[in-house]
């Protein structure tokens, strides 16, 4: 299968799923080329059996460039079999409230676009305080200590479960 994985990526998180992607999906016979959102115009998404986008969520919002590039490849994206997966923290909860406003995301990002992905894994992000200016340190440590006040401050924490990521990749590929 020739694939075409496109991504967005504010910390480092997204980057980090995206090449695993690409390693888990080459890793079982696919094609795979690996483009930043802001690198991938010159594709001809229609020579793909599947796209995946991949976006991080950031005050209900999504990476300025990948809502571009879908914005601007609509009516390819909607021709081939697409994945999206959007990365966020609340994603690794349970919390009904969280996954409504991540749902709620996904929608209006189709709606702002004219995507209709075909199929959507939601995928656990990470705390990363290194990448984080003053305010936003700030305001993810509140977040952090709401969410799981075992961690200690502004210690960084992956949240991905990189194994059911591998197991949709998989799963995506058989559809």
């Amino acid at each position: 299968m020739k694939i075409a994985i496109i991504y967005a990526s504010t910390e480092g998180q997204t980057r980090k799923i995206a090449h695993h992607a690409k390693e888990t999906l080459e890793g079982d016979g696919n094609d795979v080329t690996l483009r930043h959102a802001t690198d991938a115009n010159d594709l001809r998404l229609a020579e793909y059996d599947g796209v995946i986008l991949a976006a991080s969520v950031h005050a209900g919002r999504f990476q300025t460039e990948l809502v571009d590039f879908a914005k601007d490849h609509s009516s390819a994206l909607n021709a081939v079999n697409s994945l999206f997966l959007p990365v966020s923290l609340g994603a690794a909860g349970d919390d009904e409230t969280e996954w409504n406003a991540l749902r709620q995301y996904v929608r209006t990002l189709a709606a702002d676009t004219g995507w209709s992905p075909a199929r959507v894994e939601h995928v656990a992000g990470a705390f990363r305080f290194k990448e984080y200016d003053f305010f936003k340190y700030w305001a993810m440590r509140w977040f952090e200590s709401s969410k799981d006040p075992s961690v200690p401050a502004g210690v960084d924490r992956e949240y991905t479960d990189w194994d059911a990521l591998d197991d949709a990749l998989r799963d995506w590929t058989r559809a």
